[in-house]
């Protein structure tokens, strides 16, 4: 029997029938016609090759077939029922849903820490869990296994789906002892010693070094190539939040988003100084699988964090 070439409301039809054992009351319960009911009835017998019911002396009566289906006709009603639902409204207050966010240590200090602290007291039961961009690849990003991916993206598949975080100022962080805090010029921030940071997108990184051409250090050194000049970068890593230890030596400079920078606008040893040329400022965006487009607790995440990430300013 294909199940294609069934009207799956006979089924309908047929629990009630069995429950009412009356066409009559049967076809009042489920508003239609008592001829319609009937006709309904004639293609169960015909589906089913079987009475189904029958009149006895106590009226219409369930056949064995009939007796033997109920339970599984009931079954199959109410699954239907529970998929065709709406998804009830999200609720973060009672939710154990556990997100799962990939970002770099720049978004993840900036952004993800303080959003997760705000929210942890009243949404009890949510959990979080970060991951770097090498501990992901883009399949797992369509597959849905990730809920979001905030980072700098170079290139988007056209499927995923996108919004802005913010758009983030560069500045230099130094220690008060450089030369650079005391003369803010071009030729100072190219004769000091440069801190390299920079992770971007996702997968695996390659190694850098000094050179340009086709291994792209970040905008930082692009906006520098276009005006012929390259700095001298004795550390490259990819975790902003080594930035701070870096700068206990006062020979280095590091240039990062400004909201990086404010993280340590308490500490006494390091300044916070303008680039001295132009550079295009970072744009942060997240990013989701379609696969998730439409779930009522992602749907909550994406605006929770972006109103939050409204909140953190740059200055």
């Amino acid at each position: 029997m294909n199940i294609r070439n069934i009207d799956l409301n006979l089924l309908v039809y047929l629990n009630v029938l069995i429950e009412e054992r009356s066409v009559s009351k049967a076809a009042n319960k489920v508003a239609l016609t008592q001829p319609a009911m009937s006709n309904a009835l004639s293609r169960l017998r015909t589906l089913f090759d079987d009475p189904l019911l029958v009149r006895t002396a106590q009226g219409m009566s369930p056949t064995e077939k009939a007796k033997k289906i109920k339970p599984e006709i009931v079954l199959f009603l109410s699954m239907a029922e529970q998929i065709t639902q709406p998804d009830k409204a999200f609720s973060p207050q009672q939710s154990k849903v556990t997100f799962r966010i990939m970002t770099n240590d720049y978004i993840e200090a900036t952004l993800i820490a303080p959003f997760i602290a705000s929210i942890l007291k009243t949404s009890p039961h949510i959990n979080f869990d970060i991951l770097t961009p090498g501990d992901i690849d883009l399949q797992d990003m369509e597959k849905g296994l990730i809920d979001l991916a905030i980072n700098r993206f170079t290139f988007l598949p056209k499927s995923f789906h996108q919004a802005k975080i913010w758009r983030d100022n560069f500045c230099c962080l130094t220690h008060k002892n450089n030369s650079y805090a005391k003369k803010t010029d071009l030729d100072t921030y190219l004769n000091t010693d440069h801190i390299w940071i920079n992770r971007s997108g996702w997968g695996a990184e390659t190694a850098v070094t000094n050179k340009s051409g086709s291994q792209k250090l970040g905008w930082v050194d692009e906006a520098l190539w276009q005006n012929d000049k390259t700095r001298n970068i004795r550390v490259f890593t990819r975790h902003y939040m080594m930035t701070q230890l870096l700068l206990a030596q006062s020979e280095l400079i590091a240039t990062i988003p400004r909201r990086q920078a404010m993280l340590y606008k308490n500490d006494p040893n390091l300044v916070t100084l303008k680039v001295p040329f132009q550079i295009v400022p970072v744009e942060i965006k997240m990013i989701w699988s379609p696969l998730l487009h439409h779930s009522k607790a992602h749907q909550w995440l994406r605006r929770a964090l972006g109103d939050y990430a409204k909140t953190v300013q740059d200055r």
